[in-house]
């Protein structure tokens, strides 16, 4: 595997040390990153008290994964956490009217299949109801307001590395799964200014790449 978001918690392999079995890989904190998208929406916007996240609700991995730790960093900022779930494509316009009508400031998109085919749609949606998106980095490519997440290309590298020792005979078992280490963090300025948000320049200086 070259990307999972928790494979312990989802009962693919027994620990990260001794997956135990025929598979292993690597992990990319996937719930972790949710709330640090959190974090990252507060940053932009300090006096924010409303956030959503954006869930598959057919996705078991988003709904006991990745929600509770976003709970979790939402209650630390001292902000109300409300979930929207969708099924499938059509589902998203009724979800971000339900957010207009909560008042909802910034909205954490979860990484999840489904959602990530139609980031487009979801950032536009966004725009239109002024609300702060944060996702992953295809999301500010579309236009979302910040992209965080591991660096892909970096990630399917070094599976590689794992293909070829099983390939001379190495057993997956054998071979612990490591858990990413490059990040990447994109600020869509363009979304912002069409917002009216004024980026914090300390949010800025870290970005690995601002949209203009």
């Amino acid at each position: 595997m070259a990307i999972v978001g928790d494979p312990v918690a989802g009962g693919i392999v027994t620990s990260l040390a001794q997956p135990g079995g025929n598979i292993t890989g690597q992990s990319f904190f996937n719930p972790e990153l949710g709330a640090k998208k959190i974090e990252l929406l507060k940053e932009a916007l300090p006096h924010m008290t409303r956030a959503a996240c954006l869930l598959n609700q057919d996705n078991p991995g988003s709904t006991v994964l990745t929600l509770p730790a976003m709970e979790v960093a939402a209650k630390s900022l001292k902000m109300e956490l409300y979930q929207f779930g969708v099924r499938r494509p059509d589902d998203l316009e009724g979800a971000f009217e339900r957010m207009e009508q909560a008042r909802i400031e910034g909205l954490v998109i979860d990484d999840e299949g489904m959602l990530n085919a139609n980031v487009g749609a979801i950032a536009g949606l966004a725009r239109k109801r002024r609300i702060l998106s944060g996702g992953n980095k295809e999301l500010a490519q579309a236009g979302g307001l910040i992209g965080y997440g591991v660096n892909v290309f970096a990630t399917f590298r070094r599976a590689a590395v794992f293909v070829d020792k099983i390939l001379q005979g190495t057993k997956p078992a054998d071979l612990p799964i490591e858990q990413a280490t490059r990040f990447e963090l994109l600020v869509n300025l363009k979304t912002a200014n069409a917002l009216g948000l004024a980026v914090p320049p300390t949010l800025l200086v870290r970005a690995d790449q601002v949209i203009e």
